[in-house]
This record gives C-alpha cells, structure tokens and sequence, in this order.
C-alpha cells in the first residue's frame, strides 16, 4: 500500500511540474509569434497602449489555448513514466519472488535426494541382513586360509634359515673335532716312534710331549677366540685393511686385527682408544675403503673393561668390516660416530642406557628404554636392581 500511495503521489507531481513548464514555454512561444504576426501584416494601431493590449490579448488566448495542449502531453508523458516505473516495481517484485522459489525448490531437491538416499541404504542394509551373510562368511574364510598360508610359507623360510645356519655351525664343528683328533693322532703316532727309539726308559716322558704338542697344535687351530690359523675367504679383505690404514695412519692405531670365525669371517680391527673416532673416519672418507653404512653398534661388559663393537659395510665394495675399541670399566667414554653416521644415534642412545657407556659429541645421549630415573645399568655384569622384588 506505501508503494501505491507514493506512485501516486509522484504521479501528480509531475503532472503539476509538466503544466507549469508548459504553460511558461505555451506563453513565451505565443508572445513571440503574436508580435511577428503584427509586425508583418501593419494591423496594430499606432499607438503604443492599444498595441500592448492587443499583444497582451493575444498572448492570453495564445497561452490559453497552448495551455490545454501542454497539459494533455504533459498528462500523457507522466502516465508514460507512472507505467515504467510500475513495471520496473513489478519486475522487481517478481524477481524476488523467483529467488524465493528458486531457493524454494533447491531446498525441496535436496530434501527429496536425502530421502532417495535414506530409502536406498535401507534397501542395501535389508538385502546384506537378508543373503549377505553368506557371502561374508566365505569372505571371512578365504582370509582366514589366505593367513594360515602366510604363517605356515614365514614358518618354513624361518625353518629352513635355521637349519642352514644349523648346518653351517654343526659343518664347522665337525672339521674342529676332525682337525684335533687328526693332530692328536699324528702327535700319539710320533710319540710312539720316539719311544721305540728311546727304548723303555724314556717311554713316559715321550708321551708327555707328544700330548704337549698335540695340545698346542689344537690351540693353534681353535683356540676358543673365533681365531684359525687355516685360511678364510676374507683374508684378502683384512690384509687390504691393514695395508691401507697402516699406509695413511700408521702402525700405531691399531691394536689388532683378525679374522673372526664365529662372527662369518668378518675382518676385525681392534683401534686404539685415543685413534678410535680418527680410524672410524678413515674407514669412511678414504677411497679405497668407503664403509659408508653402519649397519651394528653395541657395548659388551667383559668385567675387566668394556668393548665398543661396530659393524661398518662398503656398498660401492660389497665389503664388511668390524671395528672393536676397548675402553675403561669403571669410566666407560668414547666418541660418538653421530657426526660420521646418524645411524649410530640410538644404538649409542641403548649402550648408554643399559651399559652406562658415555659418547662423547652424541647430540641428545638419553636412556631410551629405562628413563633417566632409573638407577643402574642392567646390562652390566655386576647390576643389582634397585628393588630386587619388583
């Protein structure tokens, strides 16, 4: 209704503004022609106050009679511009309508689609209560058999692993036992040739050298260290080892270096304590060695001292190496090899914890296992838990 009243109210404004423009324009253009009109045909009489009338009367009816025009164009252009702005209000109003429907029906889609939705699960969810049990049964039991074969092929693989390791252990025995007895035989052998020469008298004492002899060839051959004096397929390898090193460090570094039979013929280098970080980097850097992965790092209390054992591979060579250090029981310190391979941070972080080992240089030595609240090192051979009946 407040639209209406100010249509309405715009409608008569300017109605009145188009007849008052167009009476002014009516008069003006009346008085302009009315003068030309009696300028040219000499019909105004001479004197000036009869002319002023007669101008005055004609611009009168001029303006009279323009005044009726003007006010009908006025009247029909103000109805031209009420319509236009009705229609304008109206597209308006129709265009909000249209939004409000628009919305409308989006709204009633979406709730028709939730509800195909909500109709379809439930014909699934009936359709897997009613035959799909079946079908997750046999699911359930292709799984259950595709597991069992998983657990029994690992089974087997740890079988066979465990058997050739086995058989490797119980082969290398075997040629200990051959190689000592084969000694002892040949010791008896020459004992009893001995004693024929020797006569009677001196029987007994030839029989006691040759269990000497046969003794120490038996510690020759296996003395209980993972040392043999018969050759091993990485002696090469050790022999390059030393050659190098000696060459680039010196004699002085190194302690020892074997090859160690319990440990796969791994070649073994025993460094010196205050030469450990500094050989450890060589292994690294240098050419011809390039032990580029630490694979192993563990502490080992042998109550006397403590051992630091680390097990460096050359992927460009495809060669091992061991690298031993023996430290101090009772003041356990070493290098950290951090700084060499980041591999090293938790094994070192675990000796430290359970040996009490300190490594210098490590960036955040903490007991991984235990907590630093823990008291003592359980691996140490001398350990005694804080509260034995925990």
């Amino acid at each position: 209704m407040g639209e209406e009243k100010d249509l309405t109210q715009r409608k008569k404004e300017a109605a009145e503004r188009a007849k008052q423009l167009a009476r002014e324009r009516l008069a003006a253009r009346q008085a302009d022609e009315q003068a030309k009109s009696a300028a040219e045909t000499g019909r105004l009489n001479s004197h000036p106050n009869s002319n002023d009338r007669q101008i005055e009367t004609m611009k009168g009816e001029a303006a009279k009679s323009a005044s009726t025009d003007d006010l009908a164009l006025a009247k029909k252009r103000a109805a031209e511009e009420a319509r236009a702005r009705a229609a304008e209000l109206r597209r308006q109003r129709e265009s909000a309508a249209t939004g409000d429907d628009l919305e409308a029906a989006k709204r009633k889609a979406a709730e028709e689609a939730r509800a195909k939705a909500a109709e379809l699960r439930r014909q699934r969810e009936a359709a897997a209560a009613g035959g799909g049990a079946e079908d997750d049964l046999e699911l359930a039991k292709k799984k259950a058999a595709a597991a069992a074969k998983a657990r029994a092929a690992a089974l087997a693989k740890q079988k066979a692993a465990e058997a050739l390791g086995g058989t490797d252990e119980l082969a290398k025995q075997k040629a200990a036992a051959a190689a000592k007895a084969k000694a002892a035989a040949a010791a008896k052998a020459r004992a009893a040739a001995l004693a024929k020469q020797q006569g009677g008298a001196d029987d007994e004492g030839a029989k006691q050298k040759a269990a000497a002899a046969a003794r120490a060839k038996a510690e020759e051959t296996d003395g209980g260290t993972g040392r043999s004096a018969a050759p091993s397929p990485n002696d090469p390898l050790l022999e390059k080892y030393v050659r190098v090193i000696h060459e680039h460090l010196g004699p002085d570094v190194l302690e020892d270096a074997y090859i160690n039979r319990l440990a796969k013929d791994m070649p073994t280098l025993v460094v010196k304590k205050e030469a450990y970080y500094k050989v450890a980097e060589f292994l690294k850097y240098n050419e011809q060695l390039r032990f580029d992965y630490l694979s192993e790092l563990h502490g080992t209390d042998f109550q006397t001292h403590m051992e630091v054992y680390v097990h460096l591979y050359s992927y460009p060579n495809r060669q091992p190496v061991a690298l031993k250090v023996k430290i101090e029981r009772d003041n356990p310190e070493i290098d950290s090899l951090v700084p060499l391979w980041p591999g090293a941070n938790w094994p070192e972080c675990e000796a430290y914890d359970l040996l009490g080992i300190r490594f210098r240089g490590h960036p955040n030595l903490i007991r991984i296992f235990l907590g630093e609240q823990w008291v003592g090192h359980p691996l140490r051979k001398d350990y005694e838990p804080y509260d034995a009946e925990v």
